[in-house]
C-alpha cells in the first residue's frame, strides 16, 4: 500500500468523466461486522447477533453503514491521497448483508480552478454484486496545478 499523503494526481491528470480506482470487497461475513464493531466501538448487537437482528424485524444481521463508508474512503485515498481530501459526504441507501460483495466507484463531475490549485468534485457509489446502490456520496479534493 502506498503512503496516503504521497502526491498522486495533479490538475493536468484529471477531467470531468474520469473514474477512480475500483475497490471490491468480496463476500462479506458476519465476522467482518464483528471486527468492525471492535475497531469502531459500535457494539449494537443488530450487526452481529442473528437472533437479536431477527427479533428486531430484520432478515439478518447487517453491516454498519460506516464500514461501507470506510471502503469508500479507502478508494478515495488511493485515488487522490488522504491529504488532498477536503470533503467526504455519504448517504446510506441500503443495508449490506453477509455474503454481499461491495464495489466502490467514483466519477469526477467538476474540475474548477482554486487559488493556486484545482478543486475536483466526484460522485461516489457503492453497490452490491446484485447492482443495489448501498451508499452514494460526494467528495471534494484539492489537487496541485503541477
Amino acid at each position: 500500500m502506498t503512503d496516503a499523503s504521497e502526491p498522486r494526481l495533479t490538475a493536468g491528470d484529471v477531467s470531468v468523466g474520469d473514474t477512480g480506482p475500483e475497490v471490491v470487497v468480496e463476500d462479506l461475513e458476519q465476522g467482518d461486522f464483528v471486527r468492525y464493531a471492535g475497531a469502531s466501538g459500535d457494539f449494537n448487537p443488530i450487526h452481529y447477533d442473528e437472533p437479536y437482528a431477527r427479533d428486531a424485524g430484520n432478515e439478518s444481521v447487517f453491516a454498519q453503514g460506516m464500514l461501507t463508508a470506510g471502503f469508500t474512503s479507502h478508494m478515495l485515498t488511493d485515488w487522490f491521497g488522504l491529504d488532498r481530501i477536503e470533503r467526504f459526504t455519504v448517504r446510506f441507501q441500503e443495508r449490506v448483508f453477509p455474503g454481499d460483495t461491495i464495489t466502490v466507484t467514483g466519477e469526477i463531475t467538476d474540475v474548477a480552478d482554486g487559488d493556486a490549485d484545482v478543486i475536483v468534485t466526484a460522485d461516489l457509489e457503492a453497490k452490491t454484486d446484485d447492482g443495489d446502490v448501498v451508499l452514494s456520496g460526494e467528495t471534494v479534493a484539492r489537487l496541485p496545478s503541477e
